[in-house]
């Protein structure tokens, strides 16, 4: 959770000097990475890279893992694009909250899936996805529960994109993970920040 809020306040630090810069141009009344949203040359093409932070709950006691996201998304309307997500997270000390204890885990998430954007106007990109797809732990435990296990993962959130640049944007994202490891449904919480690239 407080990795949430770090990444709320940096998102919020740089909108805040981004608006404090003034318009993009001489008269031009369009503020700084201004993204023509409802026009046609909008880019279909979208690229992100970022930090990702994980608190996984697969048996009831979470832990947390970091790592990278990256994702790529195409877009087929201004509004509407299909998109797919990989995010390996790490953890080197699992504490108590796995058997036997203090274990060092991997994952790795692989989904594709839709996103809606609402276009406007301003700087800020508001959005929502659902991804399907693989997702994986290993542990070092080398035998037993928690040694390599691969479940069905469903990924759905939003997100809020602020250009900085027509083309760079820094991205904020929160969504919640579902797993079936064990014969049992698990809830996990995921928290994205990092760069987005449009082409």
């Amino acid at each position: 959770m407080r990795v949430a809020i770090f990444l709320a306040g940096i998102l919020l630090f740089i909108s805040a000097s981004a608006g404090a810069q003034g318009p993009a141009g001489a008269g031009s009344g369009a503020p700084i990475g201004y993204n023509p949203a409802s026009q046609q040359d909008v880019p279909p093409w979208q690229v992100s890279i970022g930090y990702q932070f994980n608190r996984d709950n697969l048996l009831g006691s979470p832990f947390n893992t970091n790592g990278v996201n990256i994702g790529v998304a195409r877009y087929f309307r201004s509004w509407f694009a299909a998109e797919a997500q990989l995010g390996a997270g790490f953890s080197h000390d699992t504490g108590a909250s796995t058997i036997p204890p203090n274990l060092v885990a991997k994952s790795l998430f692989v989904g594709a899936g839709p996103r809606v954007v609402y276009r406007n106007h301003s700087r800020f990109e508001p959005w929502g996805h659902v991804l399907g797809g693989l997702d994986h732990y290993r542990f070092t435990q080398s035998g037993g529960l928690l040694g390599s296990n691969t479940s069905f993962g469903l990924t759905g959130g939003v997100g809020v994109d602020i250009y900085l640049t027509p083309s760079i944007a820094v991205r904020g994202e929160a969504d919640e993970v579902f797993s079936r490891f064990f014969g049992t449904n698990q809830r996990s919480f995921q928290a994205i920040g990092g760069l987005v690239f449009n082409f």
